[in-house]
């Protein structure tokens, strides 16, 4: 059976991998389990539901939704009826929900929850497209979800869905994905089936899969990431668990005992300070056997490079300490996918010896999302780097060393932005990643440097920090400041007050005012800006908000090279003379 389009999946699934739980969630504290002939059943009464609101194609619906069996009903029972699905993020700010829902005229929306029931609700009146609003939970006043159901069980339109799908191409356009970029309104990245089929199809051998196993999936399925491995697991027959929320991961781990599950950097590093928490509590012999075991795991190297002995004490750390590791993830998992930010190679290290085998990639929503992946195969994984590059899917790193992408991964452009797709996508085809990199041995990727200036927290948070900088300097107080955080748990500031101004406040309010670099340590004076900077916060998204800023006692300079003639910071100047003060604010060890 060709599967060239996603939807094509569904059947393929039905005769070669019909189980009792291709899908399953938590409803009531309860495990609930939905049949490979449920799924595929629910999609398509949905498409005929769906089709007999009078969608044409192409046609937009959004899905504002937590994970949950209910998503991909929606998801594919869209595909089916030729409509193209608009997934976006549940804790959307209104002002880019507005733009989004205005810039792809959207239609229809699907949302799980009272609260963005509410915030849709809100923003009908200055929407002419919006026609109507279904939920997935019961919400009183709404329309639920089963209308559109039982519409299309009354109602089958069998024929003329199967004629809307021979008319879909794997080019044809599936979804369309709104990133935030640095300033701006976000961007419609527009996906293909190809770009998804082709991503799933090349990542399918980089892993020892097999229609047995179950995945626990909890990053958002908004998200290309996310979206893409949910396409490979149905297609290869892995049954696919929701997780109750971020917070439950650990105990849905040893319920759904899972094989294989994503996730970012961050939560990796929740796990590991929790193991070494535990690790800490313990006395005498077992606290020793502990930390002796985790500083093995941290100098570990691939292929038995340390040796026969290294080997042999590596073989007593995994039956005494790292077994407990592997029985916290539920005792089965075989790989675990890291992306949306850089992991630290002690983790990967540390996980890697102790059986529990992580695999770095990378990639970016305009690629569907896998540009490189570590992997199973021979020699395919090296720490420090993100892999080797995916088959079909080439790369050329630029005279700047940019990293440029070419193959069937790569977008169709972005959705009204014809200007925007031509600056990323050259007239060759080659997509410019924005990405500063090199490829060790011609093999291996690895991600050296940011061409923008946008960064990402370890969590996998985007932070644009012009934007940020620009509102800190709002206030009166604030005379320059830099963004920091990239690859670290929250976004910091290095903050110069406005010392002209700060002496006049300080004068008028009876504090002394010696020198600048006393006036910093002034306890009035750090709450003070702690304030200013709070209230900016909550102009911000939570992954956004500023922790533990720190004040310098000088502004930078031209003269010392920490500012461009166009009074740019340098940022890597900046970082190097105040590494510190950077260590101090996020902790290092």
């Amino acid at each position: 059976m060709s599967v060239t389009r996603v939807f094509d999946i569904l059947p393929q699934l039905l005769e070669k991998y019909n189980k009792p739980n291709a899908l399953g969630a938590k409803e009531d504290g309860k495990w609930v389990t939905y049949s490979t002939q449920d799924f595929v059943s629910t999609v398509n009464y949905l498409s005929y539901g769906i089709l007999n609101l009078g969608i044409e194609r192409e046609d937009k619906i959004a899905i504002i939704a937590n994970n949950r069996p209910e998503w991909n009903f929606a998801d594919f029972a869209i595909q089916q009826s030729g409509a193209v699905s608009v997934p976006i993020y549940p804790t959307i700010s209104e002002g880019d929900l507005k733009f989004i829902i205005n810039d792809a005229k959207i239609k229809y929306v699907f949302v799980s929850s009272a609260d963005i029931y509410k915030k849709v609700k809100s923003l009908i009146d200055s929407s002419s497209s919006i026609k109507e609003i279904f939920t997935f939970n019961k919400i009183e006043g709404a329309k639920h979800w089963t209308e559109l159901l039982e519409a299309g069980k009354k109602n089958p339109k069998t024929t003329e869905i199967e004629a809307i799908k021979e008319g879909i191409k794997p080019n044809d356009l599936l979804t369309i994905l709104y990133t935030s970029g640095t300033t701006g309104n976000p961007k419609g990245v527009m996906l293909s089936h190809n770009n998804l089929i082709s991503n799933s199809f090349a990542s399918q051998t980089l892993c020892p899969f097999q229609s047995e196993w179950k995945a626990l999936s909890f990053l958002p399925l908004n998200h290309v990431y996310e979206r893409m491995l949910t396409t490979l697991y149905f297609y290869l027959g892995i049954s696919i668990y929701y997780a109750e929320s971020m917070e439950s991961i650990g105990e849905n781990l040893k319920e759904i005992q899972p094989e294989v599950f994503s996730t970012v950097p961050r939560l990796l590093e929740k796990v590991y300070d929790k193991i070494v928490a535990k690790g800490s509590e313990q006395t005498g012999i077992k606290k020793k056997l502990f930390f002796w075991a985790l500083e093995l795991g941290l100098h570990y190297e691939l292929n038995g490079a340390n040796g026969w002995w290294y080997e042999f004490q590596l073989k007593i750390a995994n039956k005494l300490i790292f077994t407990k590791w592997r029985e916290a993830l539920g005792g089965k998992v075989v790989a675990i996918v890291s992306g949306g930010a850089a992991l630290q190679p002690r983790l990967s290290r540390v996980f890697n010896s102790a059986k529990i085998i992580v695999l770095e990639g990378y990639g970016l929503t305009e690629t569907s999302p896998v540009i490189a992946v570590n992997n199973f195969l021979p020699n395919g994984i090296r720490f420090g780097t993100v892999g080797p590059v995916i088959d079909k899917v080439t790369v050329k790193i630029a005279e700047d060393g940019e990293i440029l992408v070419k193959g069937p991964n790569v977008m169709l452009g972005y959705f009204n932005r014809p200007d925007a797709t031509a600056e990323a996508i050259d007239a060759e085809g080659w997509f410019h990643t924005g990405d500063i990199g090199i490829l060790e041995d011609n093999r291996f990727l690895k991600i050296t440097d940011r061409k923008k200036e946008i960064f990402k927290t370890s969590g996998g948070k985007y932070i644009a920090p012009v934007m940020i900088e620009n509102k800190l300097k709002e206030s009166p107080f604030i005379e320059q400041v830099m963004v920091i955080g990239e690859n670290q748990k929250y976004a910091s500031a290095l903050i110069v007050p406005a010392f002209a101004y700060l002496k006049e406040y300080c004068k008028n309010n009876n504090i002394p005012f010696t020198s600048n670099e006393e006036i910093i340590k002034n306890a009035a004076i750090r709450g003070l800006i702690l304030a200013e900077v709070e209230k900016k916060n909550n102009e911000l998204a939570q992954y956004e908000k500023i922790k533990r800023p720190e004040l310098l006692s000088r502004e930078w300079t031209i003269d010392k090279n920490e500012m461009t003639p166009k009074l740019s910071l340098k940022r890597k100047v900046i970082m190097a003379s105040n590494k510190e003060l950077i260590d101090k604010i996020f902790g290092a060890e």
